[in-house]
């Protein structure tokens, strides 16, 4: 019996396992952690047959040797023990191509980006549903890619959000519709150069067979046709606006699209239609619509979802009102970028809740519109005392280091009164690590304060 091990015990690893294991592999898991839940998981997966090692790395020693190895997504892919894997010839892939393995016979949409992913795979998925296809969201959104691939029925389509640490240890991936969201400095801890991320996120889109790209960013509006020379193009802006002759734009209220440099354009549906604010969701509008028509889903089916579309939890998820104050949970907001989009976003004067583990970026453009639009900030986490001096270094001294949560959003509630504030906006422009899990559990932190103090 051939034997695989999987690195990573979460919901992407399980999965793993238990398509594995279905396939007729000798499945160990393995992980560095351990914990009560994590112990739990390990004896429910006993009886399933499958070995789950905690507090354990891989080491290919003679108990650890594989034919295959499979990468859960958050696990770095240039870690010494898969350096040397592919050294001894010992195959490395990631969960994502293994489950491209098992479903590539449904065709796929793939999402990748720095930011604008999670809402666009959402609104993907909810245009595709509509139309009546089964068209599950998988990836770094809804269902592990294997989970999926557990499922009895072969999806219609598969809606994958996939990041470039997917991409990286996914050879063979090849979309059906390739989207490319946004590119900004992100990640460069671990993929080291801007170039060599563009590169990595590249790779998905060279192996699509149509491609989508947010024409109004403005590093892949750089790189144009010259790189991408039958890509559809998207722009808020209007039809003038496109980088080639085909694509889909926004003109007197209208989605348009014009898919064919020879074809006349259409009306699609009106963009009043997206409940949700911002001009950078009217792009991922554009891009969601973009997938649906090359997949030749009709308007009607467009229109009905998009109507009832409510947004992303975590990202710019209004929450609740008190005393005519919006608070709103932007949580999914991990870098500057992010940030200054839910800055943006929101009416002014707000109260922003900002802070927590810091990552490497361009902070100017997020410092400049706190200056515009923040009557002040509170700081959470442990880039608090980093982002007072870079406030302070700018000129803006209406800021608190408050620490938690559970400080900053009573204290929020009532500058906002001071100031007369109409929103308290947790966008922190920072990983959740040094506090948290994971930005959701962040978000759902900051939603049920929220909550307990409006109660």
């Amino acid at each position: 019996m051939p034997r695989a091990s999987v690195i990573g015990l979460g919901k992407s690893g399980v999965a793993t396992a238990r398509l594995l294991k279905r396939e007729g592999w000798e499945v160990v898991l393995s992980d560095s952690n351990t914990s009560p839940s994590l112990l739990k998981q390990q004896q429910e997966l006993a009886t399933e047959q499958i070995t789950a090692k905690l507090g354990h790395s891989l080491d290919l020693n003679g108990t650890d040797l594989s034919d295959l190895i499979v990468v859960s997504p958050g696990v770095p892919w240039d870690i010494p023990v898969l350096v040397k894997a592919r050294e001894l010839g010992i195959e490395t892939i990631g969960e994502m191509e293994l489950a491209w393995r098992y479903l590539q016979a449904s065709p796929w949409v793939g999402i990748t980006g720095t930011n604008g992913k999670t809402t666009t795979t959402a609104l993907i998925a909810a245009i595709f549903q509509a139309a009546g296809l089964n068209a599950p969201a998988c990836g770094n959104i809804g269902y592990a890619a294997c989970e999926v691939a557990l499922s009895e029925k072969l999806p219609d389509w598969v809606i994958a959000e996939i990041s470039s640490y997917q991409i990286e240890s996914s050879v063979t991936l090849a979309p059906r519709i390739g989207i490319w969201t946004t590119f900004t400095p992100d990640h460069l801890a671990r993929h080291k150069t801007l170039e060599n991320y563009y590169n990595i996120k590249a790779n998905l889109l060279k192996q699509s067979h149509f491609q989508v790209f947010n024409g109004d960013d403005s590093y892949l509006n750089k790189m144009g046709i010259s790189h991408w020379p039958d890509a559809y193009w998207t722009s808020v802006k209007g039809e003038d606006f496109l980088v080639s002759e085909q694509g889909f734009y926004i003109e007197d209220g209208w989605v348009v699209e014009k898919l064919k440099p020879t074809s006349k354009p259409e009306r699609v549906i009106s963009a009043s239609a997206l409940r949700m604010v911002g001009e950078h969701n009217l792009q991922n509008l554009l891009m969601a619509v973009a997938a649906a028509r090359l997949a030749e889903i009709s308007h009607d089916a467009i229109d009905i979802a998009i109507r009832k579309f409510s947004g992303v939890p975590h990202r710019l998820e209004h929450i609740c009102s008190w005393e005519g104050i919006d608070f709103i949970n932007d949580s999914k907001a991990t870098n500057y970028d992010a940030a200054e989009v839910g800055l943006v976003s929101v009416n002014s004067p707000a109260i922003l809740i900002a802070g927590g583990e810091a990552k490497p970026g361009d902070d100017n453009g997020w410092l400049s519109k706190i200056q515009a639009k923040a009557a002040a900030v509170l700081l959470i986490g442990s880039a608090a005392p980093a982002f007072a001096q870079r406030l302070h270094s700018v000129g803006y001294t209406n800021y608190e280091i408050v620490e938690t949560m559970a400080k900053a959003v009573p204290r929020s509630a009532a500058l906002a009164q001071e100031y007369h504030a109409s929103v308290v906006l947790l966008s922190p422009a920072c990983a959740s690590f040094d506090q948290y899990p994971n930005f959701e559990a962040r978000g759902d932190d900051f939603r049920h304060l929220c909550l307990a103090w409006v109660g």
